[in-house]
């Protein structure tokens, strides 16, 4: 049977369904785009997935480097990967990693807007046989039911990670290490090169009720005690060692092309895997013939990856190169679009094979940095963006850009403003140079609970911005006005906005405890006010980690498995009618951060309040913004 030829069209294109790609579709699809998400593997979440298991890091850190202090720093990303990480610390307590699968699988599913396309592969571009430099379709294939797509667009989202379509539309890119003279970094290698950072595949492992032998294969690799001295050796254990989750250390192909090379980059990580699964097993025996296990005799392998979880490979060249410097003095923006504070995070190409040098160093990066839309825009085709690890950076800023937290913010961003510019018609280079788009697209993004460093809520369409805010009881530093500054986290305090871009405060109203539950905020205003939509955004510890791992330590810094504690769980929107209060809607068991409210009519009032009944575990009431919006 002949391959079936399909006809498609949307206003965004989204290829790659990653850390990145989910939040680009949902955020475009969210903001009034028709989206088609095409995504090359059966599962969404990219390095996040079953298939590949990596836990998403981000802006907090983590080890020595974290961030995070309650009230102060709260550098945790929001808007849809909280969503998402709040989804799977709730329905997920038993950390199946098929389980975040179906999460990002049921979120793009529910999206009215959102056409998900698994197993689709863009391979091809078209473009005008004359005119400007821009992408007219591009041309999917789905090998398993032999079909082919020829997709239409507005505007093209390449989240890929190698950069599929974007090098298909000819768009320039780079890849390997800058040297310190072309961009004045100094943490870039003296001279130019084709090294980049290698690839790793994970492991579980589990723990059983007696003697688990293993019998590595011929082909996996040895390691002595000393090949693994400054990894093995040097990762800090426990009393008991645990050997639950993989090595992510277990790194190698950075000397190779990792798009071209990968089959055989698969294969050598498997034998680096298994051959390192065979020494913490069954040990390197020294000169008497000792046993030098590693206390593993009962654990036995319960699962090994078969996709390379990969680090670098393109990274496109964009309207701007971010660089060690912006990085590390957190330069300002004026087109922010997202942010990041992991460490400028360096790896020797040779991976494990560099056994004298440690598996990484880490800079650790002083303040929240900007991440800019023009680092997300071709400089070379007009209706291009990129987000995740292949956005526009050197090597040396793209160590700290690359963790899939980062890539997750910069894909909410970019998904803003792909949909902003394809409603308007215009091409995502113009964005840049347009004030009131950037305005209304970092206001879109703050609206949805992203974080843009030094910007806030400043929407004419506010309705609370006018109103006078009163509240039950309030603690000092956190007043009921809190919830209108236009900021929803605290980032005031060490390593989080540099001092001089940073908003001091809580950003947020907290009840008194001793005043106990119900507790409520109200809005009055001095003329009525015609109200279509109430949006709450509530407190979720930003402070601390929350992602799915399989790493039992770095879960047990984590509140999982149960709604966070600061967050509202039960509360009543009511509207005064006269001289009675009438309730608009009762929620009970909420675990989100963001929620919105639409009534179905338009409703007139002069006051509004939130009375909040209960807690997921504190002994007061948070709530950290009050939007509301009429149907204009």
């Amino acid at each position: 049977m002949p391959v079936k030829i399909h006809e498609l069209a949307c206003d965004v294109l989204v290829a790659g369904g990653g850390a990145a790609g989910v939040p680009c579709a949902l955020a475009a699809a969210r903001s009034g785009a028709k989206v088609i998400l095409c995504q090359d593997r059966p599962v969404l979440g990219g390095n996040a997935s079953s298939e590949v298991r990596m836990h998403i890091v981000g802006a907090n850190g983590t080890g020595s480097f974290d961030r995070g202090r309650a009230l102060e720093t709260e550098a945790r990303e929001g808007g849809i990967i909280e969503e998402i990480r709040l989804e799977a610390c709730v329905r997920n307590a038993q950390r199946s990693a098929s389980m975040l699968d179906l999460i990002l699988y049921d979120l793009c599913r529910a999206e009215p807007n959102l056409t998900l396309m698994l197993n689709t592969t863009v391979v091809a571009v078209e473009k005008p046989s004359r005119g400007n430099n821009r992408i007219e379709l591009v041309i999917a294939e789905r090998p398993n039911t032999e079909d082919q797509f020829r997709i239409r667009a507005k505007v093209f989202v390449d989240c890929t990670g190698d950069g599929r379509l974007g090098v298909e539309a000819a768009a320039a890119f780079m890849e390997g290490r800058e040297s310190q003279e072309q961009f004045g970094e100094s943490l870039a290698t003296e001279s130019p090169d084709n090294l980049r950072l290698g690839s790793t595949i994970l492991m579980q492992a589990r723990k059983h009720d007696r003697p688990m032998p293993f019998v590595a294969p011929s082909w996996a690799r040895r390691f002595s005690r000393d090949d693994m001295r400054l990894r093995l050796y040097a990762v800090p254990g426990e009393e008991e060692p645990t050997h639950e989750y993989g090595f992510w250390w277990a790194e190698w192909g950075g000397t190779l092309d990792t798009v071209k090379d990968n089959e055989s980059i698969r294969d050598e990580l498997l034998a680096i895997t298994l051959g390192i699964w065979d020494h913490v097993k069954n040990g390197p025996r020294d000169e008497t013939g000792a046993d030098n296990s590693l206390d593993a005799a009962n654990w036995a392998l319960d699962w090994i990856g078969f996709l390379p979880g990969k680090r670098e490979s393109r990274r496109f060249i964009g309207q701007h190169v971010l660089t060690e410097g912006d990085v590390m003095d957190s330069r300002e923006f004026e087109d922010a679009i997202a942010y990041g504070g992991w460490s400028l995070d360096l790896h020797p190409p040779e991976g494990v094979d560099a056994a004298n040098r440690l598996p990484c160093e880490q800079h650790p990066v002083p303040w929240l940095y900007d991440i800019p839309l023009r680092c997300c825009v071709a400089r070379d085709v007009s209706n291009l963006m990129f987000a995740g690890r292949n956005i526009s950076a050197t090597h040396v800023a793209f160590s700290s850009t690359r963790v899939m937290g980062t890539c997750a913010v910069v894909g909410q961003g970019v998904g803003t403003a792909a949909a902003y510019a394809a409603l308007r018609q215009l091409d995502p280079c113009r964005l840049s140079r347009d004030a009131n788009a950037l305005r209304g697209i970092q206001q879109q993004l703050l609206c949805d609970d992203a974080f843009l460093i030094g910007r806030c809520n400043d929407d004419p369409k506010d309705l609370a911005l006018s109103a006078r805010v009163t509240a039950s009881s309030s603690q000092l530093g956190c007043e009921a006005a809190n919830i209108l500054t236009g900021q929803t986290r605290a980032v005031h305090g060490e390593r989080g906005a540099r001092p001089t871009r940073n908003c001091p405060g809580t950003h947020r109203w907290m009840s008194e405890p001793d005043c106990g539950l119900p507790a409520w905020i109200q809005l009055d205003w001095e003329s009525p006010q015609e109200i279509k939509e109430v949006q709450l955004i509530f407190d979720t510890g930003l402070h601390r980690h929350l992602t799915l791992s399989h790493h039992d330590g770095y879960t047990a810094r984590m509140k999982w498995g149960c709604p966070q504690p600061e967050t509202v769980s039960d509360y009543t929107i009511e509207i005064q009618d006269g001289h009675s209060w009438l309730t608009m809607t009762s929620v009970n068991g909420n675990y989100q951060r963001r929620r919105r409210h639409e009534f179905g009519d338009e409703v007139s009032t002069q006051a509004l309040r939130i009375t909040v009944t209960a807690t997921n575990g504190t002994d007061h009431a948070c709530i950290m913004e009050v939007r509301v919006l009429s149907s204009d």
